[in-house]
């Protein structure tokens, strides 16, 4: 199987890597201001720096350790690190469990940011965009002032 194209946006590597981290940047800050409308934990700032942090720990990966290099692996650190920014805002009470879809969110946004690390425009930004469709879904358990 032939593993997907990366662009590359520009003749100058360095300048392309640094439009994937703009471009991170942007979607974690639109998804972000989603959730600060919704008056959730993580919000704009929060939402962006998983994304730009997870593009760059990609690019890094990438292209900072020369070859062979394996950027699957830190990849998998980023799941796992996220996974605990995430954990921080569920919280449990006597009224059930709250947070789950904004860690759900910092989790998918900080997916996203490794699409834009690897170069996966078109995936990153479909992503982005049915993030953003979940979040405007709305379950019959919704509590809008809890």
């Amino acid at each position: 199987m032939k593993p997907l194209d990366v662009w590359q946006l520009t003749p100058w590597t360095e300048l392309d890597l640094i439009l994937r981290l703009l471009m991170a940047a942007i979607v974690g800050g639109i998804i972000g201001t989603d959730r600060e409308r919704a008056h959730k934990p993580a919000g704009i700032r929060t939402l962006m720096l998983v994304s730009i942090g997870s593009a760059l720990f990609t690019i890094i990966s990438a292209y900072g350790f020369g070859e062979p290099a394996d950027p699957s692996r830190l990849a998998a650190g980023i799941v796992v690190g996220i996974g605990f920014l995430g954990a921080g805002v569920i919280l449990h009470s006597e009224k059930g469990v709250m947070g789950l879809t904004t860690a759900a969110a910092v989790w998918a946004v900080a997916a996203t940011g490794v699409a834009f690390g690897c170069g996966l425009y078109l995936i990153a930004v479909a992503s982005a965009v049915l993030i953003l469709v979940a979040l405007q879904l709305r379950t019959k358990h919704h509590h809008p002032h809890e």
